[in-house]
């Protein structure tokens, strides 16, 4: 059985830093790209960052550029680097993996359950 667990979320202030684990199971995942993404009350998920399967290429969401870095050990486990945190960051936050380098939700074959992030103003 193939699974996803995240880790790190938890409450922190304006302008403070996160950091998110994820590790994988259950297959291999060297081969595939892994992402993060979020969902807030209300709101669609949203694409925050993936990795493609080599580790060399990134690529963040708009919202996210410049304040979270993510990594991974090309292995089963992926890291989001999250600093500068706002209170537009608070999302329960999931990691995914797919064949695809995308940004769509729908194109991820494995998820995580997630883990909250909430940033207090």
């Amino acid at each position: 059985q193939v699974q996803m667990v995240e880790s790190g979320g938890g409450l922190v202030q304006v302008g403070g830093s996160l950091r998110l684990s994820c590790v994988g199971s259950g297959r291999r995942f060297s081969n595939l790209a892994m992402a993060w993404f979020r969902q807030a009350p209300g709101k669609e998920r949203e694409f925050v960052a993936a990795v493609a399967w080599s580790s060399v290429q990134t690529y963040y969401g708009d919202s996210v550029k410049g304040r979270f870095t993510m990594s991974r050990d090309n292995d089963t486990s992926a890291f989001l680097e999250m600093n500068d945190l706002k209170p537009e960051d608070t999302a329960v936050y999931y990691c995914a993996a797919s064949r695809f380098f995308v940004n769509v939700p729908s194109k991820y074959d494995y998820w995580g359950q997630g883990t909250q992030v909430t940033v207090s103003s």
